[in-house]
C-alpha cells in the first residue's frame, strides 16, 4: 500500500507521541492511529522492534488492539515472551485478533493466548488476562483449556479465575505473583494492592517483599528508583502498623547509606519500631545531611529523639554521648 508523503509524516509524527511523557498526547495519537488503521501498521511494528522503552511497547500494542491487522501476532507472540505490562497488551492484542476472517490469525491468536494460560512459569496476571481474553471463545474452547488448567496444578489461579470480580481477581493476582517474586512494571499497582493486603498478610511475606522491591530499586534510576523506594517505604509502614520489626534491618541499612532525603515512610516506620540499633545509621544520616535539606535534618533529629525517648535510652548511652546535638 502506497502511503502519500503528508500521511506518512502525520503517522511518523504520531507514533512518537506513544512514546512521549504526556498522557493526553499519547492517548489522542493512540485514538488518530486507531482511524488511520493498517496504514500506520507497519510504522508500528518498526518502531516497536527499534525502541526498548516498555511504556512505549504497552502503547504500540494498544494500538495494534484497536486496530486489529494480523500484522500484529508476530509483535504480540515476542511481546507475550517479555511478560510484564507489555505481555499484558499483547494479550488485549490477541484477544481483538480471535474473531479475526482470516482463519489462520485466529488460530494462532488462540494457540499463543491458550499457551500462555497454561504456563505455569509465566506470571498469574499474564495468564489470567489470557483466560479472560478467551471467554469470548465457544463453550467447548472454554471446557478444553479449563480441563487443561486443572492438569497444571496450579490452585492460586484457578482460585483467582473463578473470583466473580474482574477488578478483584487481577488485584489477586498481582499479589500472588508479587509474592512469588515476580513485580509489576509499575510499583503503583503493587501498592495499590499493598493497601489492602498488607493488614492481613503473613509477616514473613511483608518481609520478602521489603527484600524484593528493594533488589529492583537497585536496578533502575531516576524517577523509576524513587517510585520502588516509595513502595518499600510503604511495606515498612504495614509492617510498623503491625509493630512487627522482622525488617527492621532494612531501615537501618537504608539510613546508613542514604545519600540523601528518604520518603516520609521510613521515618515514620522507625519512630514506631526503631530501637537503640537504629539512632548510630540516623546520626550518620543527619551529619551527612548538615550542608543539605534542614527539613530532613530536622526529621531525622526528631526520629533519633522518639526512638531514644520510646526505648528509654539515657544520656549514659554510647549513642548518646556520641551524638550530643542531637540529644538536646
Amino acid at each position: 500500500m502506497v502511503i502519500r508523503a503528508s500521511a506518512s509524516a502525520e503517522i511518523r509524527a504520531l507514533v512518537a507521541a506513544l512514546g512521549g511523557a504526556d498522557d493526553v498526547h499519547r492517548e489522542a495519537a493512540i485514538a488518530r492511529l486507531a482511524v488511520i488503521g493498517s496504514r500506520s501498521v507497519d510504522r508500528l511494528i518498526e518502531t516497536y522492534d527499534t525502541t526498548a522503552d516498555r511504556a512505549a511497547r504497552v502503547a504500540i500494542l494498544r494500538t495494534l488492539e484497536v486496530i486489529g491487522d494480523r500484522r500484529a501476532v508476530p509483535v504480540a507472540r515476542k511481546a507475550i515472551a517479555d511478560g510484564g505490562d507489555v505481555g499484558l497488551a499483547a494479550a488485549g492484542a490477541l484477544r481483538a485478533l480471535l474473531a479475526s476472517r482470516h482463519g489462520a490469525t485466529a488460530a494462532e491468536s488462540l494457540d499463543i493466548l491458550v499457551a500462555v494460560a497454561l504456563d505455569t512459569r509465566k506470571e498469574r496476571r499474564l495468564r489470567l488476562a489470557a483466560l479472560e481474553a478467551l471467554q469470548d471463545m465457544p463453550d467447548d474452547v472454554k471446557m478444553r483449556v479449563a480441563r487443561a488448567m486443572e492438569q497444571t496444578g496450579d490452585r492460586t489461579l484457578d482460585r483467582v479465575a473463578k473470583m466473580a470480580d474482574g477488578d478483584a481477581a487481577r488485584v489477586e493476582a498481582i499479589w500472588t505473583d508479587a509474592i512469588d517474586g515476580r513485580l509489576p512494571d509499575d510499583p503503583a499497582s503493587l501498592r495499590d494492592t499493598l493497601a489492602t493486603r498488607g493488614a492481613a498478610a503473613p509477616l514473613n511475606t511483608l518481609r520478602k517483599l521489603v527484600d524484593a522491591v528493594r533488589e529492583r530499586e537497585a536496578r533502575t534510576a531516576g524517577a523509576e528508583r524513587e517510585k520502588w523506594r516509595g513502595l518499600r517505604g510503604s511495606i515498612h509502614q504495614a509492617l510498623a502498623l503491625r509493630g512487627s520489626r522482622v525488617a527492621l534491618y532494612d531501615l537501618r541499612e537504608s539510613m546508613e547509606q542514604a545519600e540523601g532525603p528518604l520518603p516520609v515512610s521510613f521515618l515514620a516506620a522507625l519512630h514506631v519500631l526503631g530501637d537503640a540499633s537504629c539512632l548510630d545509621p540516623i546520626a550518620s544520616a543527619w551529619k551527612r545531611a548538615m550542608a543539605g535539606d534542614e527539613r530532613w535534618r530536622h526529621q531525622l533529629g526528631a526520629a533519633f529523639r522518639a526512638i531514644a525517648k520510646r526505648e528509654r535510652i539515657t544520656k549514659r548511652h554510647a549513642a548518646a554521648k556520641r551524638w550530643p546535638e542531637l540529644w538536646n
